[in-house]
């Protein structure tokens, strides 16, 4: 940061304009309303001294203490335990420095750490220190994707990759996207899509000129399809729940039997939503099957290589929160057509260069943050051959994983993992003469796990999550996407499950 008599020093234009009969040095204050004008109102020396300080601790205790596998995921406490801890309460007046700077190493003792190597409860995990840096160039820049004039950089990185992953999609006449804040948001870009598609004229007219629209999910889908439904004015009645198999996936010939069903009713049936990959089980919808079903009836696919996709590239390639695009099988600009609002003091179509790259018109969003530049950085430095190995390393983890699980006395695994998903029971001893039975694991007093992961947060020595699952009663479910995660930390992790849960 520059000094503040330094703020203008190759600024020739305001030396030039300057009037030859100003005096030299200071400027006398200009009021308005009360108010100094002269020079910024931030100390610019005392902030570079703040970040000075304050990097270091991020360095420290959010990246290298945050990824070590000797320390705690977490640092347990209770909400009113944490309101205490962390003084939340705003005032009138400001802090100084080094109250800040403990602020921040509150706030990250107190996190939990989800570039851990023992960090398994969701979706993601791990860090990657491309997209990391990455991240730190966008907060600091702070753009906004509308338009090329504010984010030159960042839009053609996001168009560039954007391209490349039509490519991997198999799309080879190409296609459209747009990067959206979240897997759930890109679903409902992919209703509202497939619903201007089918109907056009509910961009003007609005749902009174429509008919009643039926859409399809299976029942393992992810819950933003509903909720899709809801925010959009469609209504979760009108989300007809398709039937899955044992393992998961979607019956082809339920769902055929619902549209015709939703046909037979006088609604109009508009689009399925297919999944790759169900948040519980990891399950692959067999989407070749419910693609012949869609052309035949023609709807609108969300997923396969139809009409559209959701990819999340924070979660199995781990560009880090939040990463996710939406793709359209379409170049008729669709997308534009279907969310633009022309707002002429962005989107003027004189200016002085290609308009083409303006595509923030495409977005529901306005503001929307660079999230394609960290994906695009960490792809530059590893490459596609270093994203397909992370990819099958955490495939081959999974699988060294559930064949430990079935050689260990008390594991049961609730099926064979298809993804990275490693779905598994732990019998401690006391039940383990009651477990003969082939429905033990689905009878009410197999609580065992929500104890086991109450134990292992306030110990802090890792996180996996668990649920039930139709009639199977609370089991875990062990993601594996980190490349820092090792085979030792696999065997840690059946150990540590059977010390903190061996006596109940």
């Amino acid at each position: 940061m520059a000094p503040t008599n330094e703020r203008h020093m190759n600024d020739t234009s305001s030396k030039a304009s300057a009037s030859p009969a100003e005096p030299k040095g200071k400027r006398p204050p200009v009021l308005v309303d009360g108010v100094t004008l002269n020079g910024p109102t931030l100390d610019i020396r005392e902030a570079e001294s703040f970040l000075r300080d304050a990097m270091p601790i991020i360095m420290e205790e959010a990246v290298w203490k945050a990824t070590d596998v000797k320390e705690k995921v977490c640092e347990w406490r209770s909400p009113e335990q944490l309101k205490d801890l962390l003084d939340l309460e705003l005032r009138e007046g400001g802090e100084a420095h080094p109250q800040i700077l403990q602020r921040c190493r509150d706030a990250i003792r107190y996190s939990v750490k989800t570039g851990h190597p023992l960090f398994f409860n969701q979706l993601y995990a791990g860090m990657d220190p491309y997209s990391l840096v990455g991240r730190f160039i966008t907060e600091a820049i702070n753009p906004s994707l509308y338009t090329y004039e504010v984010a030159p950089v960042f839009l053609l990185t996001e168009e560039a990759v954007l391209q490349k992953m039509i490519e991997i999609i198999g799309w080879q006449e190409g296609g459209d996207g747009i990067f959206s804040p979240g897997g759930s948001v890109s679903n409902m870009y992919a209703v509202n899509v497939a619903r201007y598609h089918h109907c056009p004229d509910v961009k003007v007219l609005g749902l009174s000129a429509l008919p009643r629209l039926v859409m399809f999910t299976s029942q393992e889908c992810h819950y933003s399809v509903a909720k899709a439904a809801a925010f959009l004015g469609i209504g979760t009645n009108n989300v007809y729940v398709i039937p899955s198999d044992k393992r998961g996936k979607m019956i082809p010939a339920e769902f055929e039997k619902q549209v015709q069903r939703a046909k037979d009713e006088g609604a109009l049936p508009f689009m399925v939503n297919a999944t790759a990959g169900t948040t519980v089980l990891g399950a692959f919808d067999p989407l070749e099957e419910i693609a012949d079903i869609c052309e035949r009836h023609n709807l609108w696919m969300h997923v396969d290589v139809t009409n559209s996709v959701a990819w999340n590239p924070h979660k199995m390639l781990m560009a880090g929160l939040q990463c996710c695009a939406f793709m359209v099988r379409d170049k008729t600009n669709l997308l534009q057509r279907c969310h633009s609002a022309q707002a002429s003091y962005l989107f003027q179509q004189d200016k002085f260069y290609d308009v083409s790259y303006d595509t923030g018109d495409k977005s529901i969003q306005c503001s929307r943050k660079p999230d394609a530049f960290k994906f695009w950085l960490m792809w530059k430095a590893i490459g596609t051959k270093g994203l397909e190995e992370r990819v099958d390393r955490a495939l081959a983890m999974a699988r060294y994983l559930a064949e430990e699980i079935k050689k260990r006395d008390g594991f049961r695994l609730v099926m064979e993992p298809e993804y990275t998903n490693v779905c598994f029971w732990y019998i401690p001893p006391s039940l383990r003469d009651m477990a003969d039975g082939p429905d033990v694991c689905t009878t009410p007093y197999l609580q065992v796990a929500p104890v086991v992961k109450e134990r292992m947060m306030k110990k802090g020595s890792m996180m996996v999550g668990y649920q039930p699952h139709g009639d199977k009663a609370n089991f875990f479910r062990q993601i594996i996407i980190s490349p820092q995660v090792s085979r030792e930390d696999m065997d840690f992790l059946l150990d540590q499950i059977h010390s903190l849960g061996m006596d109940l």
